[in-house]
């Protein structure tokens, strides 16, 4: 009250009607007009004291709440500015004061813009990190195989450029190792592209039997066929088709040298050799040579060994029928030594003894049959010349092995045989016109012409430039008929 009773002053001084000492001298007034009781008056103004001091308790308290909050805003502001230094690996930031000065107020909005700023910085630094990672996981997704990717959570307590920087250089290993995938994953699509395409297989079938998404195009879809189960399917499969390649060559070859061996010996003709000229190139190719497209399918490979079993068979057929005519020739022969010895008489065909002839005839017939092999060695060698040295001249043929035939061919007991397929007559000496000593004199001079004959053919056969070893192996082999 002594606050009220301290505003009273004299009745001519003015006051302004809104202040509290004009009220109490009005209220004061108005109580002296009305008489109002001393005791109550004073009641009264210890109640408005009471009041006025309520008031002011709260709008103490009020401005002390609020200097509390700029203080913990102050706090909060400082903390975070430093957490964000210290997250972005920044030991200072150029726009925030040194030293705070002036009121919370001030203090405040000096630092305000310097934390706003750092927020910034720290939402575009979240944001590479979380593209980083980002990209890191889905590689790391693609090369494990799982189609989805997992949530990234980016950690706010080290947003340094030196971890950015980490993170950054594991990304660019994990684009180079997937860069290095796909080129592998190509190069096997190409390698059983190759190999489908030699043997007759449809690529598009063994790609996916691998896995369906590797017939997908250039696409985001593309990117993902780079799983380890991926390769090792891809791997596999490329050995497996290997293997196969290298099978059906080595068939192949073993087909065509087999179906060589039977032109040689059959004589086949140019015209029917002609069909099965190009694999018989495929089959002298190197194992590592290029293969053209449908080289070693299995209708190829099956044409060849169908070809071989006819002229299998057709051999058998020939050796069948050249079994019997020398068998026929040798019945022939017994037949001739039986009856010579039961008659004991020589068996004289155009004037010749029948054994000495037949003798020589195959003699002949053998000089026949390695005069043609050895033609066609000479061949295979002149062929082989000619592949190697395309820009040389051809070889000549060397006429010095068809010699020894012409010899044997104009050999005097050639001549006879010759001869005697003209007429054919045995000629037999009755025992009335003949004694035995005029018979076996006849047959004496013709056993030693027969002999010198073949003694003839004999020394010049070694007298060629063939080899004596397989002469005189021809002769000994013949002999005791």
């Amino acid at each position: 009250m002594g606050s009220l009773k301290m505003t009273e002053k004299a009745p001519g001084a003015a006051l302004p009607e809104s202040s509290c000492a004009y009220l109490l001298q009005e209220l004061k007034m108005i109580w002296d007009e009305v008489g109002q009781d001393q005791s109550e008056r004073e009641r009264i103004l210890e109640e408005l004291e009471q009041e006025c001091q309520e008031v002011y308790r709260r709008k103490v308290n009020s401005a002390n709440m609020s200097r509390i909050q700029l203080h913990q805003a102050l706090a909060e502001s400082e903390a975070e500015f430093t957490n964000l230094l210290l997250s972005l690996g920044e030991r200072s930031f150029p726009g925030r004061p040194e030293k705070m000065a002036g009121t919370l107020k001030e203090q405040l909005n000096s630092i305000t813009p310097a934390l706003q700023e750092m927020q910034m910085r720290k939402e575009a630094r979240v944001k590479q990190f979380m593209e980083v990672q980002t990209e890191i996981q889905r590689i790391a997704s693609e090369i494990a195989g799982r189609l989805g990717t997992e949530t990234v959570t980016v950690n706010d307590e080290d947003l340094s450029l030196k971890k950015l920087e980490e993170f950054q250089s594991e990304l660019q290993i994990m684009k180079r190792e997937k860069s290095d995938r796909l080129c592998k994953v190509e190069e096997y699509k190409v390698l059983i592209q190759n190999f489908g395409k030699v043997m007759g297989m449809d690529p598009s079938k063994l790609l996916a039997n691998v896995h369906p998404r590797l017939l997908d195009g250039p696409n985001e879809q593309q990117t993902k066929n780079i799983s380890d189960e991926i390769l090792k399917k891809l791997n596999m499969t490329v050995q497996q088709l290997k293997e196969e390649k290298n099978n059906r060559r080595e068939k192949l070859q073993n087909l065509v040298k087999a179906l060589t061996n039977l032109w040689d010996t059959l004589d086949t003709t140019m015209e029917e050799r002609q069909p099965y000229g190009q694999m018989k190139i495929l089959a002298i190719t190197s194992v590592n040579g290029m293969l053209g497209p449908g080289s070693l399918t299995l209708e190829t490979i099956q044409q060849v060994e169908s070809e071989v079993q006819r002229l299998n068979q057709l051999k058998a057929s020939k050796m069948k029928e050249l079994f019997l005519k020398k068998r026929a020739e040798v019945d022939e022969i017994c037949k001739t030594q039986f009856w010579e010895q039961e008659r004991n008489k020589i068996f004289y065909y155009d004037e010749l003894p029948l054994l000495a002839m037949l003798k020589d005839y195959m003699l002949t017939l053998k000089e026949k049959e390695e005069e043609k092999y050895r033609q066609r060695e000479n061949k295979k060698i002149q062929t082989l010349l000619v592949k190697r040295n395309e820009n040389t001249l051809m070889l000549r043929p060397n006429t010095s092995f068809s010699r020894p035939s012409s010899r044997a061919f104009n050999s005097p007991g050639s001549t006879s045989i010759r001869s005697s397929q003209v007429s054919a007559k045995v000629l037999l000496l009755p025992d009335s016109e003949n004694s035995p000593a005029e018979k076996d004199m006849h047959a004496k001079r013709i056993r030693n012409r027969a002999m010198q004959n073949a003694l003839g053919k004999n020394r010049s056969c070694s007298t060629s430039h063939e080899d004596k070893t397989s002469v005189s192996t021809v002769k000994q082999g013949l002999s005791p008929i």
